[in-house]
């Protein structure tokens, strides 16, 4: 008997940790997102997709004014294949974490060189590479679910609830 309690808890124990290895099974689900642009350079942004529930961005989720993860679970990474300029500000090729600085007429985007890491618990500052400065605008219709768009042109778009949030990337 205590045989079969043992191995029943065995496995238990063990398809638990297999659910939580399947991440589509996430409350925020994984979402990746890779375009081509027009100078040849591949953007892929590989992140997880909160959704709003009812609550309002910038005060219940990602806070103003807060170092934001850009997403839920690991932070969101960000890849080009080549040199770019993003805003007009130089990042050269490689896989960064993508966060933010959410604000009510500004977010800050951050590349930074730590793209491999649980949410922004240990963000570093000083592991920065690039910092630019965008204007959120009202999305066209409300999204749900914490989505990205890149297009052909570079322009990289990151749509939530009524926000939308641009960046050039060339």
């Amino acid at each position: 008997m205590k045989k079969v309690l043992l191995l029943s808890a065995i496995a238990f124990v063990t398809l638990g940790i297999k659910a939580q290895d399947d991440k589509s099974k996430r409350p925020s689900p994984p979402a990746k997102v890779t375009e081509t642009i027009s100078n040849g350079t591949v953007i892929t942004i590989d992140y997880s997709q909160p959704a709003v529930k009812g609550r309002e961005i910038g005060k219940e989720i990602a806070p103003y004014g807060k170092v934001w993860r850009t997403g839920a679970n690991e932070a969101t990474t960000f890849e080009v294949s080549k040199d770019v300029k993003v805003e007009g500000k130089s990042l050269p090729a490689g896989k960064y974490g993508l966060f933010t600085i959410p604000n009510k007429e500004e977010w800050v985007v951050i590349f930074n060189k730590t793209p491999n890491q649980w949410g922004a618990y240990k963000y570093a500052e000083s592991d920065d590479v690039l910092r630019v400065k965008v204007k959120p605008t009202k999305a066209p219709q409300f999204t749900e679910r914490m989505t990205f768009n890149v297009d052909k042109s570079g322009k990289v778009s990151l749509l939530w609830g009524n926000e939308e949030v641009d960046f050039s990337v060339k």
